[in-house]
């Protein structure tokens, strides 16, 4: 910032820039400056808001309507008559009067509003007569900007004062703004609210815990690298030549190994780093409530987990949760809402006609079916009048990107029956499909079809999330919980052309699907279990593999050999063979619990310094380069 010498008695009013009028300011609720603060020879430092951030400091502003007559450039100042020059931009006008306090004027950024002032020494008085006169003429100089710049007084011969910025709550700056100056979005009232309740969170989970009779103890950061999964951050070794740590995935194998150990009951909050292609909820680096037990099953752990819940949200939000909560096998989730994180507010469940269309004419329908997929619809119902055609083909654009091939639809309203499709079937094929949908007056009905099963429910599944989406119909105060259970054991890789463990290797198979751990992997289910909150998963834990020939067979079933498996997992195989307890664990991942308690809209807003889609930092421009020293002493240049 600058210093300037105030003129006496500067009046602290609202004042018009250049055909641009203050309506709204966000004021620091402390410090403010007033006429009575004023003296003649105080200096006032402000950082110059503009050229640091626009779209996230000062003032809201109403620009000047279209057609005003321009403002013309006077050739001598109305303050003190002197000389006026333009700057080389011609953007900016000045007095050459060596007393006159209009000299000091550089930035139209820089001016009075009701508890604020202009920092280049001239008071709203004096601004005010260069805007009459026609000496401030360029509007364009002033920054579209959303919060106040509130200066404190610093008496002279005294250390710089502080400059003080509020920013305004609910900023739509653009989010890589945001981010490279994140100390400044930080000062934002929403974000401090969001930080806050993260701290709140944490606050009653170690509590809760505790009470529980759970040990926080901490795992190493520096691992060994166990590639199974998502790829790992790997650092490497100056001491060990050619050799690298891994930063952990998970402590995973910590935890059990600490069951083993005999502590009964772990908890940590604990920094997790994955090295993968980033999404709208993740992050490269996260933040786990991670858990572990010992002598207890699926039951067991999930009572524990709705105590927590049950009071984190009384504690931080004052919401009553209803326990326990429902739960529902991950293949009822799959075929109801096409989604293993389903979000209960509302219906639009999917119902399959694959045994209706299997033999029609239309091949669009019975293509799929006879290809070993299927054909399957949601009723919008109650909504037709919301979805006209334009919309409806925007939605058939929305599922492409699900990799299915389009959209079929019927639209029931005002007694008509409009339908993509209808022409195609016989009188009684579309009498069927709209009995299975439930369809009425007043419904949509939406059909996707594909040859695999996953494209069909990653559609629908989206499909329905984006019609109540559009509707408005999703209120983020109506928390409905659920448990997912029965896990499928295994999921195909196509990448990799073989099946990989749905979770990690360490999840047991159910008792009465052990038979099938190496004979039957697609139908193999695992005690596996996800606590889903309104779309989201929170978190997911397993019952673990405790007896060493079953973790030896899931090995095998995974392609490892003995060697593999010995040399990824030796560790954890030779601690098994002095006994060790069932136990079993869940993972909360603490930025999205807190993103949703938060209301917030992303993740990156619950954490401090997060990570933007390409895994940098905006901020400290990191990841960089280093030195070549650096590098020699790590054997790696």
């Amino acid at each position: 910032g600058r210093t300037g010498v105030l003129p006496p008695r500067a009046v602290l009013e609202p004042v018009r820039l250049a055909g641009t009028t203050v309506t709204s300011a966000t004021l620091h609720n402390q410090d403010f400056i007033t006429e009575k603060d004023i003296r003649v020879g105080d200096t006032v430092l402000v950082q110059k808001a503009g050229e640091i951030i626009p779209e996230v400091l000062s003032v809201e502003l109403e620009k000047r309507p279209e057609g005003a007559e321009p403002y013309r450039f006077p050739q001598t100042c109305p303050v003190c008559g002197a000389p006026v020059e333009r700057d080389e931009d011609g953007a900016h006008i000045r007095c050459t009067g060596a007393e006159c306090p209009a000299q000091l004027l550089r930035n139209l950024a820089h001016f009075a509003s009701r508890d604020a002032m202009d920092i280049d020494g001239c008071g709203p008085a004096v601004i005010q007569q260069l805007i009459d006169s026609g000496l401030i003429s360029n509007a364009a100089d002033l920054y579209s900007l959303h919060a106040a710049d509130v200066a404190k007084l610093d008496r002279m011969g005294e250390k710089s004062a502080e400059n003080l910025i509020r920013a305004i709550e609910n900023s739509k700056a653009n989010d890589m703004l945001r981010l490279k100056y994140r100390y400044l979005d930080l000062r934002r009232p929403d974000m401090q609210h969001a930080i806050a309740t993260r701290h709140k969170v944490t606050k009653v989970a170690r509590d809760y815990f505790d009470e529980q009779g759970f040990l926080e103890i901490e795992t190493p950061m520096l691992t060994k690298s166990t590639p199974e999964g998502a790829r790992d951050y790997l650092v490497p070794s100056r001491v060990h030549p050619g050799k690298f740590y891994a930063l952990p995935q998970s402590p995973q194998q910590y935890k059990q190994l600490l069951m083993l150990s005999g502590f009964d009951r772990y908890m940590q909050i604990a920094r997790c780093f994955r090295d993968e292609d980033l999404r709208a909820d993740r992050q490269p680096e996260f933040t786990q409530i991670d858990l572990e037990m010992s002598f207890v099953n699926e039951d067991d752990v999930m009572e524990i987990q709705e105590g927590f819940l049950k009071r984190v949200f009384k504690e931080v939000l004052d919401v009553d949760v209803q326990t326990p909560f429902l739960r529902m096998p991950w293949r009822e989730a799959m075929d109801r809402f096409g989604s293993d994180k389903p979000d209960l507010r509302f219906g639009f469940e999917i119902k399959d006609i694959s045994d209706i269309v299997k033999d029609c004419g239309f091949g669009v329908f019975s293509g799929p079916v006879a290809e070993g997929g299927s054909v399957r619809l949601i009723n919008v119902d109650g909504h037709a009048a919301d979805f006209p055609r334009k919309k409806i083909d925007k939605l058939a654009d929305f599922v492409k990107t699900y990799k299915a091939k389009g959209l079929a639809w019927t639209r029931l309203h005002d007694g008509q029956v409009i339908s993509s499709y209808q022409k195609f079937l016989t009188e009684e094929e579309n009498r069927a499909i709209l009995e299975r949908a439930n369809a009425k007056d007043g419904d949509l009905v939406l059909i996707v079809g594909d040859a695999k099963d996953e494209v069909v429910f990653a559609a629908l599944g989206a499909l329905r999330c984006e019609c109540a989406k559009q509707l408005g119909i999703l209120d983020p105060r109506d928390f409905k919980f659920l448990w997912v259970t029965e896990f499928p054991m295994f999921e195909f890789s196509e990448e990799e052309n073989r099946y990989v463990a749905m979770h990690h290797p360490f999840t047991a198979p159910m008792d009465e699907d052990l038979d099938k751990l190496e004979t039957d992997k697609k139908n193999c289910r695992a005690k596996a279990y996800d606590i889903v909150l309104n779309g989201t998963e929170l978190g997911g834990g397993s019952i673990r593999i405790s007896v060493p020939e079953t973790q030896e067979a899931m090995f095998r079933a995974l392609g490892f050999t003995n060697e593999d498996a010995q040399e990824r997992f030796g560790h954890l195989i030779n601690a098994f063979k002095f006994g060790a307890p069932p136990h079993g664990g869940l993972a909360y991942g603490l930025d999205r619990l807190c993103m949703l308690m938060a209301g917030a809209e992303s993740i990156r807003d619950v954490i401090a310094f997060p990570k933007v889609q390409n895994a940098s930092e905006p901020m400290t421009s990191c990841p960089d380069f280093v030195d070549d020293k650096q590098l020699d002493e790590l054997n790696l240049n």
